[in-house]
């Protein structure tokens, strides 16, 4: 029988510094030289960002947990870590809700509220007054004319009684 010679997989750290594949030591003369890892730095990792729809899926299935380790396992599975269960879980006591993205508008002051319904009814009463203005100048032309009409057809009024200050 023929031996089948056989090389140890060493392990290698990809680009990024995690331990991600085993290698084979090189074809070099030297049978225990390994190829150096790449020194270049890579970039901040991005920043995982979680929808609110997952949040609540994830803590309805370990809410449904009751053996021992299966929140592990979720967690394992999802690659998560508890402390974001906590979070979560503070967050949805408080009414997790999805944030609203865009700018954020002014604070409102809570006099504004009423400044409106106040400019709102000042412009209603302008508008009253208005309205009540023209009918006071139209009876007055038409007490006008009625005096008129009585000059000419000689008919006499007999006399308004006094105004009283008390009664203005």
């Amino acid at each position: 029988m023929s031996k089948i010679e056989t090389k140890p997989l060493l392990p290698t750290r990809s680009g990024n510094g995690v331990l991600s594949s085993m290698a084979q030591p090189s074809e070099n003369k030297d049978e225990s030289a390994v190829t150096p890892p790449d020194p270049e730095v890579v970039a901040k990792p991005k920043r995982r960002r979680y929808s609110v729809d997952y949040k609540l899926r994830i803590l309805k299935e370990t809410d449904a947990c009751t053996k021992p380790g299966e929140i592990g396992a979720i967690l394992r599975r999802e690659g998560l870590y508890s402390s974001l269960l906590t979070n979560w879980r503070k967050q949805r006591d408080a009414g997790l809700k999805p944030k609203k993205r865009g700018r954020k508008g002014e604070a409102a002051d809570p006099r504004d509220k009423k400044i409106k319904a106040l400019e709102r009814e000042t412009r209603s009463l302008q508008r009253s007054k208005a309205l009540l203005e023209a009918r006071l100048k139209r009876a007055d032309l038409m007490l006008d004319l009625q005096k008129k009409c009585s000059e000419i057809l000689g008919v006499t009024f007999p006399p308004p009684p006094p105004l009283n200050e008390s009664d203005s």
